[in-house]
């Protein structure tokens, strides 16, 4: 075991992938942070993070989930405008702290 020290974050993170991620975390029995950990470190070594079973798994559940992305949609999402947005020419509205 190492012992490491871990700080809590909002990420922001599309919809349909949160759903398979926490699907596959209910399956696995363990929590968000520790599969994230565990794929980000796989990445990091140039390893895939999952097993052919698992592989099958999770097309399951984005079949379940209607998740259509692939790798090939990385770095191309675009958030929606949504209804009341605070979004103008492509900015990004910031809150003033008071």
């Amino acid at each position: 075991m190492t012992a490491i020290a871990r700080t809590q974050t909002g990420v922001r993170i599309e919809s349909r992938i949160l759903n398979v991620l926490k699907a596959l975390c209910a399956l696995k029995g363990m929590t968000l942070g520790d599969l994230l950990e565990g794929i980000v470190l796989h990445a990091f070594d140039g390893k895939s993070a999952f097993s052919d079973q698992t592989l099958a798994q999770i097309a399951d559940l984005k079949r379940i989930y209607g998740l259509d992305l692939s790798a090939e949609d990385s770095h191309k999402l675009v958030e929606a405008e949504s209804q009341g947005s605070s979004k103008k020419a492509g900015k990004t509205a910031r809150r003033v702290r008071r």
